[in-house]
């Protein structure tokens, strides 16, 4: 290999491990913390405090009636709780079926349709006698001790509180996949997070908010896409602590289709894009000039590249500069480094990954790892724009997991 070949695959090497090591570095010190959560006690006689659980749905006739039944059953008092369902054009049919149920229903058409507008419109319209808010997706169920469980913890005077968020359906291999991406995000920037002591991530529904400070931190949320993490941005920028109650289960449908999931990572990815160039240097100096910690680690959770391309692209690259090395006889020190990238990384997927999904099932759905991948990958290329207009996810009805 002549000088100029040599000098120029050392500074594309070094490149790719620059880029590659550090948010695998990341991920490892997150997931290997994620091991040592403890749940926190909940209080034995809480406060019990009035709730309304938002439900804004778009065009979401096939799923919505279902989750209102099940949004009623919960072992809290009735009279405490009101389901909210923020129907966005629907049809007529749906919107008798859900005036049958003893919920609120609130209809509201926009030119260009956002949850955030959904959520303003809805809260301005109900009364501010509401302690807690309770935000779902339009196919989320939630166990029927959610309420309960958000209520005590919010005896600790959180203003925020993530639920967990888990897998509705596990009924294809891209379903398991996106379960088993849902489970490792919690362990990451969940559970690992609340144990360094930095805040919880949101996630955009089995969430719940102080009602009068959400209700004011809505009013100024202008995002078309990824209005969760604009709030968050603005909790953490104002050092507000974010807590995670592992024990609270909200059941979210997996995708299973190749297109839904494409069109829906584009649109997280273009958000979470946006939000990084928007808040990096504001964060920065935040953590310069006030050690602001949280703010800036959600800054730069935003510009981590997708964990499955993370993965694929440690395994491809790392093993193709390896093998490089060792034919040509070079990069000694570069190939200690590629192992160190590869360890970091595999050991963070595998902390992370509950031990319910080490099965068959899961290393059916593996063999679809590289089209998932492909698809991310894809994602990535088209997210310019993806932010700027309203994506929708549609949902089917799926059997209700117990959620007992």
């Amino acid at each position: 290999m002549n000088q100029i070949l040599q000098s120029s695959y050392f500074f594309i090497q070094a490149f790719f491990c620059i880029v590659l090591l550090f948010p695998s570095l990341y991920i490892f010190v997150f997931a290997f913390a994620g091991l040592f959560y403890r749940q926190k006690s909940y209080a034995d006689q809480p406060d019990l405090r009035k709730m309304v659980v938002l439900i804004p749905g778009y065009k979401e006739d096939e799923v919505i009636v279902e989750v209102a039944r099940e949004a009623l059953r919960q072992d809290y008092p009735n009279e405490l709780f009101d389901v909210v369902i923020i129907a966005d054009s629907f049809q007529p049919d749906t919107i008798l079926k859900l005036n049958e149920l003893p919920i609120i229903v609130l209809e509201v058409m926009f030119d260009k349709s956002t949850k955030s507008k959904a959520l303003n419109r809805a809260m301005s319209q109900l009364s501010d006698d509401y302690d807690i808010a309770v935000v779902l997706d339009a196919d989320n169920i939630m166990a029927t001790d959610f309420l309960s469980k958000i209520n005590s913890t919010f005896e600790h005077h959180y203003l925020a509180v993530q639920g967990h968020r888990t897998a509705k359906n596990v009924n294809t291999h891209l379903a398991i996949l996106d379960a088993v991406s849902e489970e490792i995000n919690n362990h990451i920037f969940r559970k690992g997070h609340r144990v360094l002591g930095l805040s919880s991530a949101i996630i955009g529904s089995g969430m719940a908010f102080k009602y009068d400070y959400f209700k004011n931190l809505m009013s100024s949320v202008t995002a078309i896409g990824g209005f969760d993490k604009e709030i968050e941005l603005k909790m953490l920028k104002d050092r507000h602590k974010i807590e995670y109650l592992d024990d609270a289960l909200v059941y979210d449908e997996k995708v299973q289709k190749a297109e839904v999931f494409a069109n829906q990572r584009r649109r997280w990815l273009s958000a979470q894009l946006h939000y990084f160039k928007l808040d990096f240097g504001s964060s920065l100096k935040a953590l310069i000039t006030k050690g602001n910690v949280d703010y800036f680690d959600k800054a730069i959770q935003f510009i981590q590249p997708p964990r499955i391309l993370l993965l694929g692209a440690v395994l491809f690259l790392g093993t193709f500069f390896f093998l490089f090395n060792l034919a040509f006889e070079s990069g000694g020190l570069f190939n200690t480094v590629w192992i160190l990238i590869a360890v970091f990384c595999v050991l963070a997927f595998l902390f992370s990954i509950p031990a319910n999904f080490y099965n068959l099932s899961t290393l059916k759905a593996l063999a679809t790892l590289p089209k998932g991948m492909v698809l991310m990958l894809g994602s990535l290329l088209k997210i310019k724009g993806a932010n700027k207009q309203f994506i929708h996810t549609q949902h089917s009805a799926l059997k209700t997991p117990s959620n007992k």
